[in-house]
């Protein structure tokens, strides 16, 4: 027999569409059950990690880079850096921003030995900041990975803050956090990102 509601009371909510939010949940519970895994000396456990994050450092180190002969020997600094650094680290849950903020370091560290002059102009965010929430709209995620050869026509500031964004699914207070910068600066650079990137996508008549 079913049960009825009783006049007046209210009907339970269906249960809405978290799968999102609950995947991105998951994945950081076992990142940080692998970091303490790594933290009390397991074997096996900073092998799994290297396995399970070797793509998506690479990915970004290579589009930080872009065409560089030193690219594999980045890597491996980055990874060493993480060997050094995993014991003191002492927020887990912190991991994913933490792991990048360590790829960053290594990478500008080349940056600089690459130019002799800062290698990208920050936008003035008082005049961009106007213009931010009405004529730019993001773009697809699908789209963005699709169309990973195009970031390197870009700056390398606005080409790491799509692929962090788009590509390893940081949210911006994360990319912040890296970058070492205000949330206001991340929302710029995207900003520009996203334009630069439909202009070179419309030049190769690749245009969304």
């Amino acid at each position: 027999m079913y049960a009825t509601l009783a006049p007046g009371s209210i009907e339970p909510p269906l249960p809405s569409d978290n799968a999102p939010n609950q995947n991105a949940t998951r994945l950081q519970l076992a990142d940080e059950l692998l970091v303490v895994r790594c933290q009390l000396g397991e074997p096996a456990a900073f092998d799994e990690l290297v396995e399970q994050w070797s793509g998506p450092i690479l990915r970004y180190a290579g589009h930080v880079l872009g065409q560089d002969d030193r690219l594999a020997d980045v890597v491996q600094d980055i990874w060493l850096r993480v060997l050094r650094g995993l014991p003191h680290l002492r927020e887990p849950a912190r991991f994913r921003a933490w792991i990048f903020g360590v790829a960053r370091r290594s990478l500008m560290d080349v940056m600089r030995q690459r130019y002799a002059e800062p290698v990208s102009v920050d936008i003035d965010e008082a005049n961009e900041s106007s213009t931010i929430a009405g004529s730019d709209s993001p773009f697809d995620a699908d789209l963005v990975i699709q169309m990973q050869h195009h970031l390197q026509l870009l700056p390398v500031h606005e080409r790491e803050a799509l692929d962090l964004f788009y590509i390893q699914e940081l949210d911006q207070a994360q990319i912040a956090e890296i970058l070492g910068v205000p949330v206001g600066t991340v929302k710029s650079r995207l900003f520009r990102a996203r334009k630069l990137l439909r202009r070179a996508l419309a030049d190769s008549g690749e245009a969304p």
